[in-house]
């Protein structure tokens, strides 16, 4: 057999296994369904406390734990994001928490026809700016399986690169969470998008 010949064959025999890790890494990539996510998400210990460290210095929780300013100051929390703010029975805002914490409010309803994807970016961004400034941030909504739960996520997913799934088995390590159906959604397309993002950069 002639050189040319046995080069021939030996493209002939790799082309298929490049298309084979070219089909894995495409399917490693690819978003879960709603279904899917639910059912992890239902997979997990239904156990929550007040709050919970879900990464480090990242603490996550409800609106009784947000109300406990003492219970902040012992843990040595710097910012706070509520989820949401100016809703029935949150007293969180600028007045509430003073000087010594520094505070953002989400005005978010835990409806899944609510558009939290808007503050997804800008939520994360304060989240990050206060970790990277050595701080410790709480971030809240009425019961802290939701609204709070999903801006968290997002974060994970925007500053640490983390895919959706990655994220969402991060945070249940610590806490049960269960996003609703809408967020779930806005969170999956958010998942798309930043995929898309590295593949376009890594081109």
């Amino acid at each position: 057999m002639t050189l040319k010949a046995q080069s021939r064959e030996m493209n002939s025999e790799t082309h298929p296994e490049d298309e084979k890790i070219t089909e894995n890494r495409d399917m490693k990539m690819q978003s879960p369904s709603l279904s899917e996510l639910e059912e992890v998400l239902h997979s997990a210990p239904r156990s929550c406390r007040h709050g919970d460290e879900v990464w480090p210095n990242l603490y996550l929780g409800d609106m009784f734990m947000s109300h406990d300013k003492f219970g902040l100051w012992q843990l040595g929390i710097t910012h706070v994001l509520n989820a949401s703010h100016g809703k029935l029975c949150c007293k969180g805002n600028d007045d509430f928490y003073g000087t010594t914490v520094k505070y953002y409010g989400v005005p978010a309803n835990d409806l899944p026809t609510f558009d939290l994807s808007p503050f997804f970016y800008p939520a994360a961004e304060f989240i990050h700016q206060a970790l990277s400034s050595g701080g410790k941030v709480f971030v809240h909504c009425a019961v802290g399986v939701s609204r709070s739960a999903a801006l968290v996520l997002a974060y994970l997913m925007i500053h640490h690169h983390l895919s959706l799934l990655s994220s969402v088995r991060c945070v249940q390590q610590k806490r049960w969470i269960f996003p609703n159906r809408g967020f779930l959604r806005q969170l999956i397309r958010l998942d798309q998008k930043l995929q898309n993002e590295e593949l376009t950069e890594s081109k």
